[in-house]
């Protein structure tokens, strides 16, 4: 009989070409054996290539949703991605922590898609700053790192995961912040076929082998090691999910 596996929630919006979203999410924890949880945030209607719509859930629904699940199961990660603004990435958060409190939260922070189209509304940015407090890791790409970064948002106390994302001039340089120190994640300086839903793949495969036991800079190697495999797989847009 196999080991049981740990729970990891992901939380975000439904993409289905599977690139992005909770399914890539539940792929990829079914990969790095972890059983996966989800919550939406969202619907959309989207290919590889573009976003066609997108309709919000109520909030009071998502928060429901994971008070039921967060009761039943074990789980101690939850990853977030996709959501409308600060105000309903607080009451997620102050959600998940009421019930487990040591639960380790990590915030993939898309503020918009590939194809041009915004997610994320930005109004009362200042709520970040308790919530980030909260959060385990976040991991923006380079713009949304430097946005983040305009709003004053960014302290020694957060670990965060820069990832090289929308940034030209170093390919694959991710780079961790944590606990004052400055870690570059190994990465291989060439130019892969770019995926649909490669950042939030990314994500959610460090909060899978966080949930494994591994420390946080381990995760972030994996996470790379992972994301690397499912960039070489094909020259579409749309990443294969194999060991």
């Amino acid at each position: 009989m196999q080991k049981l596996r740990p729970y990891v929630l992901c939380i975000g919006g439904f993409d289905p070409s599977g690139g992005a979203g909770v399914l890539a999410d539940i792929k990829t924890l079914e990969q790095v054996k972890v059983m996966g949880l989800s919550v939406l945030t969202c619907n959309t209607l989207q290919t590889d290539k573009e976003l066609v719509t997108l309709d919000w859930f109520q909030t009071d629904d998502i928060v429901r949703a994971i008070r039921k699940l967060m009761k039943t199961y074990p789980i101690g990660y939850v990853k977030i991605g996709v959501v409308r603004n600060p105000a309903m990435l607080g009451q997620i958060v102050k959600e998940l922590l009421s019930i487990r409190s040591s639960c380790k939260i990590i915030w993939d922070t898309v503020f918009g898609s590939s194809s041009g189209f915004d997610f994320f509304e930005f109004k009362n940015m200042e709520l970040l700053q308790n919530v980030f407090s909260k959060l385990f890791l976040i991991t923006p790409n380079s713009m949304e790192y430097d946005v983040l970064r305009q709003y004053n948002l960014l302290h020694d106390r957060l670990s965060v995961l820069k990832k090289a994302g929308h940034n030209p001039e170093k390919i694959g340089g991710d780079v961790l912040f944590t606990a004052g120190e400055e870690i570059e994640i190994h990465n291989e300086q060439v130019k892969l076929p770019p995926k649909h839903g490669s950042g939030c793949v990314l994500a959610t495969a460090i909060t899978a082998y966080l949930a494994l036991g591994n420390d946080l800079e381990t995760a972030c190697n994996l996470g790379k090691d992972y994301i690397l495999k499912l960039l070489k797989s094909n020259d579409t847009l749309l990443g294969y999910h194999n060991e």
